[in-house]
């Protein structure tokens, strides 16, 4: 059968799959914020530092001082706005905006499911999550049982990117055929009741890594077909809860297991807000009457199906941009950012630099531990765009130092990469204060003496 576009843009599917992934959405980002703020990361992260490494082109983006806490509680609000369907359009609208700057705000804390976060909420701005099972429906006295196919089918999309760029990028070398990095974070779990012994073997770093690239890029699939999807779910349990307990990333388990429930079918999810519905019912004894209307369609469907159209077409392309430049991506990270490249490096690194007074050769050695934490002197020691920034930051701190602004910033740096043994990882000849931020290739990152196979 041909695909015909028109005709797949006018077909209706019930509304309850969009609703309960709006409610489970909100609720997980409410805990994910509550999370956060408990353990005390906003001062430790954002308030603390003197220093913020930026994204290139958002140097604007900072931190509010104390008035960071006031950003955090605005996206919590509207994450529990967007659970319960209230104001529903303006609270997507603030939650990718709040959630986008805290974000953007430090390059330290980059992880690949906090740019799902922001991706997936301003895909969420365009669809009509609030159609059913919601308070708006209350407010506006009126639900929706139908809504067009494609919204549903676009989350789903969006989900199979993840996965599949996922075991793409897993078809490499080192994680297939050295199980690296793996090999390396498993033995280091030997302490673990019942798995420590056994993720000392050989044959289960080999067969995780197969195991985990397989998974990926078959997952979307099995949860496609009605027949492999409650197998393709228990896996996704599994899987994840695996993966909470042997790596320390936050909520991104809970938020790839719910969201995966997308994929069954419109009773399934009428179940579950049945099942929600009564449970508030017999706390609050309310019985409220809203006219059913057949069909959503939104005012302008055109315009929004060309910004999904636009934001897919990014969301395929943008990850190949490695393609762009010279090297070993593993290594100069050049276009490794918002590719889900998830979990495939370990690095160790040490990375000194010197100021150095061109008129009278005189240098000093910066102790990094006076300007950045731990954290981002871990984070910044491996990356060559943050070693750039530091090192600019550096000589504008240091201009005291040289006669008329005359200084020049240099990095003594060796990185060590999956297991390699360390090796120079930026020419210690090159000024880096003199080098500009831009997307052109860094000629001052000396190339790896290895070769890495595949994507």
């Amino acid at each position: 059968m041909i695909f015909n576009p028109k005709l797949y843009i006018q077909k209706e599917v019930p509304s309850s799959p969009l609703s309960v992934f709006r409610f489970f959405f909100g609720f997980l980002m409410s805990v994910s914020i509550i999370r956060f703020w408990s353990k005390g990361w906003i001062k430790e992260l954002y308030i603390d530092p003197s220093f913020h490494f930026s994204y290139y082109g958002f140097e604007w983006v900072k931190p509010l001082g104390d008035f960071t806490y006031l950003l955090f509680f605005i996206c919590f609000i509207s994450s529990v706005f967007i659970c319960l369907g209230l104001k529903y359009r303006i609270s997507i609208i603030i939650f990718f905006l709040s959630f986008t700057y805290i974000e953007l705000m430090d390059k330290t804390t980059y992880l690949n499911h906090y740019y799902f976060v922001s991706v997936l909420s301003f895909l969420m701005i365009f669809l009509p999550a609030n159609a059913s099972f919601s308070i708006d429906n209350i407010i506006n006295k009126k639900t929706y049982q139908k809504i067009p196919k494609w919204t549903i089918d676009s989350i789903k999309l969006l989900i199979s990117i993840v996965f599949i760029y996922a075991a793409i990028a897993k078809m490499n070398s080192d994680w297939l055929f050295k199980a690296m990095p793996l090999k390396i974070w498993l033995t280091s779990n030997y302490d673990l009741p019942l798995l420590g012994d056994l993720f000392q073997k050989k044959w289960i770093h080999y067969f995780m890594s197969w195991s985990g690239m397989v998974y990926d890029l078959l997952i979307p699939f099995l949860l496609l077909n009605s027949r492999t999807r409650l197998f393709a779910f228990l896996l996704v349990v599994i899987f994840h809860s695996l993966t909470k307990i042997l790596f320390p990333i936050g909520m991104f388990p809970y938020i790839m297991i719910f969201s995966s429930l997308i994929f069954f079918s419109a009773n399934f999810h009428n179940k579950i807000i049945s099942w929600i519905k009564k449970f508030f019912q017999k706390i609050f004894s309310f019985s409220i009457k809203l006219k059913h209307h057949d069909s959503f369609r939104a005012s302008y469907e055109k315009p929004i199906l060309f910004i999904v159209s636009a934001f897919f077409l990014f969301q395929i392309t943008f990850p190949f941009r490695y393609l762009l430049y010279p090297g070993e991506l593993f290594w100069n990270e050049q276009g490794y950012r918002f590719s889900w490249r998830v979990m495939l490096v370990e690095k160790t690194a040490e990375t000194n630099f010197k100021i150095l007074n061109t008129k009278n050769n005189k240098s000093i050695t910066v102790l990094n531990s006076d300007f950045l934490t731990d954290f981002q002197e871990k984070q910044m020691s491996f990356q060559p765009d943050m070693i750039l920034e530091y090192a600019h930051y550096l000589g504008d701190q240091y201009l005291w130092f040289g006669e008329n602004g005359e200084i020049q910033v240099f990095v003594d740096s060796f990185v060590a990469l999956n297991g390699r043994k360390s090796q120079r990882f930026i020419n210690d000849s090159v000024n880096l204060y003199s080098e500009k931020q831009s997307f052109r290739h860094k000629k001052w990152i000396l190339p790896l003496n290895d070769e890495i196979k595949g994507f």
